[in-house]
């Protein structure tokens, strides 16, 4: 992993926009690529005057959506059984899956939208939204609005946390905890506010005297 992380922040020096686009598509499938340390780095080339702060946000909002949009239609293809049975020989464990499996058939195109703010089910919830059936078109715009607040959230912060010597020094294990330091408490506020949107369909789900429909994620 250390090798590789590396290789991805040369990407990001070397292919610009490009770069960008791949290890975010990456990132939203099932390569734990770690969007720390691709966004900032490239917000910090836009500071620079190297590349353009609002061509890195949507480089990487766009390959968010492509990287979770392949994920959604090979799950939907596959299937559950499949998922299960050969997901472990690509960092899918049976467990964050069926974890990510009840979130998003309990909280839909919500669930969808706040799983792109969180780490670790980022890269795992269009996997289930496939799996279930979630209308496409849904599923795209909730996929798209929270990768891209995600990816603007990234960009404005780790351009304020990235320094000349932290670049220079060519470490992504120490970007990445830069970076994460800084952004602590706004991944707090985030799940704060999931598991308020989370008790609120409960409690709307439990006043209408069932559980949440299997339209919300099948069409």
């Amino acid at each position: 992993m250390h090798n590789l992380l590396h290789v991805w922040f040369s990407w990001v020096e070397n292919w610009g926009y490009l770069g960008v686009f791949l290890l975010m598509a990456l990132e939203s499938s099932i390569v734990p690529v770690p969007s720390e340390v691709v966004m900032p780095p490239a917000a910090y080339l836009a500071s620079q005057g190297k590349l353009d702060m609002t061509g890195v946000i949507l480089a990487g909002t766009i390959g968010s959506y492509v990287g979770s949009a392949v994920s959604y239609w090979i799950s939907k293809w596959v299937g559950l059984p499949v998922v299960h049975r050969f997901g472990k020989y690509v960092f899918l464990k049976p467990a964050k899956v069926d974890a990510a499996h009840a979130w998003v058939h309990r909280f839909g195109a919500g669930g969808i939208f706040f799983a792109r703010l969180l780490p670790v089910v980022r890269h795992l919830v269009s996997i289930p939204a496939g799996i279930l059936e979630m209308p496409f078109a849904r599923f795209s715009v909730a996929t798209t609005v929270g990768a891209g607040l995600w990816c603007t959230i990234l960009s404005v912060y780790g351009a304020k946390v990235i320094t000349p010597e932290l670049m220079a020094a060519n470490d992504p294990e120490a970007l990445i905890k830069a970076v994460k330091a800084k952004l602590g408490m706004i991944v707090v506020g985030i799940v704060v506010l999931a598991v308020a949107y989370g008790l609120m369909i409960f409690l709307k789900n439990r006043a209408a005297g069932g559980a949440p429909k299997v339209q919300e994620t099948k069409g």
